[in-house]
């Protein structure tokens, strides 16, 4: 289940977009969990901003190969089924708001579906 979404720009990094989606969630989650990209000042921001943990999720020091990180295949999965929806399967909208909406979208379906099966 998405909680919240922010499509902006690709000059804008994905640790400032970060921001953006952090003040949609304000007050709704006690901790986080985000890749290496997010590390730095963003983690004291984050928890002066809303109180939040962030936990940076790094691979195993010494480790060679694929290495299935916790939590990290929550994001990749969910990827994985909005990808399964054709209209977001490349950036055909001209606003951002429009994607967003798309995103929205095809997660109320899924979880209708998942919902509505015995």
């Amino acid at each position: 289940m998405i909680l919240a979404v922010v499509v902006h720009p690709a000059h804008i990094q994905d640790r400032d977009g970060a921001k953006q989606v952090w003040t949609l969630l304000q007050g709704r989650l006690p901790r986080i969990w985000a890749e290496g990209n997010y590390a730095g000042e963003l983690i004291p921001w984050v928890f002066t901003f809303g109180g939040w943990v962030l936990e940076i999720v790094r691979r195993p020091k010494g480790v060679k190969g694929f290495v299935l990180l916790p939590h990290r295949w929550i994001v990749e999965r969910t990827f994985a089924w909005l990808g399964r929806w054709r209209r977001l399967s490349k950036d055909y909208e001209a606003l951002p708001a429009t994607g967003e909406a798309f995103i929205y979208l095809a997660m109320i379906h899924l979880m209708l579906r998942r919902l509505a099966s015995p």
